[in-house]
């Protein structure tokens, strides 16, 4: 009851922030979204439409652009909004994901024929790391040293991996990447690259024999870059399923999404979550279910909190066969307590959107990440507030990027009426 509590008082500080700030509608709504081509040059390519509010409007997932919304006045661009500046010809979009903080590239690893991967958010010159971790059974590498009071005090990369406890090794292969690309810390005559990870259990929805390793780690680093992330059923998100409340069988297909935020003081906040929830998925901003159990004939989907507290007998499903893992990252000059803070905070996202959430059937993970490559002032309150919100979108993005495998139908293919 804390964490919604608190998640409902972010989303009015944000709210009262941005009300503050100078405001400029815009209305550009393309059908498609700019991505960026190895040699630089953007090109367009179809995606999921999908469209939901948020603090600064209804938020228009095609092109990462607001549709009919107030956004705020873009500082590089002086009287147009962030919006109307990344749809001006010569100028690059606006990025709507996690590489939207300057200083971090990301990469997945996909297996789609056996349902697992993983992703790796990889950070060069190092980011002041923290990390909350909730539920019942998580499952997670170099946490520990992210605490305040320990010594090293950076990151390089950061693994979100499938294949439960066997997919910690895929961060062995980030960090063997990352000392060939002479990216670590400096011990002594050793560069050490300091590769925090966490999973998620989605053995079984294909196979449960093949899980991602060193080899898929270094992968999801061969495909890493600033560009746009890609959402849905990939890297961390192949094998994530939600709505669990009545048993595998009348589950939802997750995947893994990504949302980023540009405050009008200049500073960037992103969160990428991999979604593979006990609980169903609701829309904060309205409250209407999303994901939730489906009935016998699949036409329907219940209340994923009612249908708990409603049953009579224990609550169907595996006990540690689910779990929500993800980043938040910032541009701002965070100090080691400040990205704690700020991890903790994401998790507010998680409980606005998840239902419910941080059960003992869960393993959620948090990581914060702060580049420091913004110079400008910021408010710690305010990028908590944007945290929470970022973390509550990229849930929403990650199950309706989504698309059906290994027989469980994303909410795509579920009967309109």
């Amino acid at each position: 009851m804390t964490d919604v509590g608190f998640s409902q008082s972010a989303s009015s500080i944000l709210n009262s922030y941005l009300r503050s700030t100078r405001l400029t509608p815009t209305t550009a709504n393309p059908k498609m979204r700019p991505q960026f081509t190895p040699d630089g040059e953007a090109s367009t390519s179809a995606r999921h439409h999908s469209v939901f509010p948020g603090p600064l409007g209804s938020y228009d997932d095609t092109d990462g652009r607001r549709a009919t919304s107030l956004s705020p006045i873009c500082p590089d661009a002086p009287g147009l909004s962030c919006y109307e500046f990344a749809a001006t010809p010569g100028v690059p979009p606006v990025n709507p994901s996690l590489t939207a903080v300057e200083g971090i590239e990301v990469g997945h690893y996909t297996d789609l024929t056996h349902a697992t991967g993983c992703t790796v958010a990889i950070c060069r010159q190092g980011a002041v790391g923290g990390v909350d971790v909730r539920g019942g059974s998580p499952g997670t590498r170099e946490t520990d040293l992210l605490r305040p009071a320990h010594r090293v005090d950076r990151v390089h990369a950061v693994v979100l991996s499938g294949g439960s406890a066997f997919g910690l090794d895929s961060a062995s292969g980030v960090v063997g990447y990352l000392e060939e690309e002479g990216v670590g810390f400096q011990a002594g005559p050793a560069l050490v690259p300091i590769v925090s990870a966490a999973i998620l259990f989605d053995l079984g929805l294909i196979s449960s024999e093949i899980r991602p390793g060193p080899e898929e780690g270094r992968a999801a680093c061969r495909t890493a870059s600033n560009a746009p992330v890609p959402d849905g059923t990939v890297g961390a998100g192949t094998g994530a399923t939600v709505a669990k409340g009545r048993g595998r069988e009348f589950t939802l297909k997750s995947g893994i999404g990504s949302a980023s935020i540009r405050l009008p003081l200049g500073p960037v906040v992103a969160a990428l979550v991999a979604v593979n929830a006990y609980g169903g998925v609701v829309d904060h901003r309205t409250g209407q279910v999303i994901a939730g159990p489906r009935s016998e004939d699949g036409r329907r989907m219940a209340d994923p909190v009612d249908l708990l507290l409603e049953q009579v007998q224990d609550a169907p499903g595996e006990s540690m066969s689910n779990t929500t893992i993800g980043i938040v990252a910032t541009d701002a000059p965070l100090t080691r307590e400040e990205a704690n803070y700020l991890a903790m905070l994401s998790h507010d996202g998680l409980a606005m959107t998840v239902r419910p959430c941080h059960t003992m059937r869960d393993g959620d993970t948090m990581f914060a990440l702060a580049t420091g490559r913004h110079l400008g002032i910021f408010d710690l309150t305010t990028l908590g507030a944007a945290a929470a919100e970022v973390t509550a979108r990229a849930v929403i993005q990650a199950v309706r990027s989504a698309t059906g495998l290994g027989g469980v139908p994303a909410i795509g293919d579920l009967p309109n009426d």
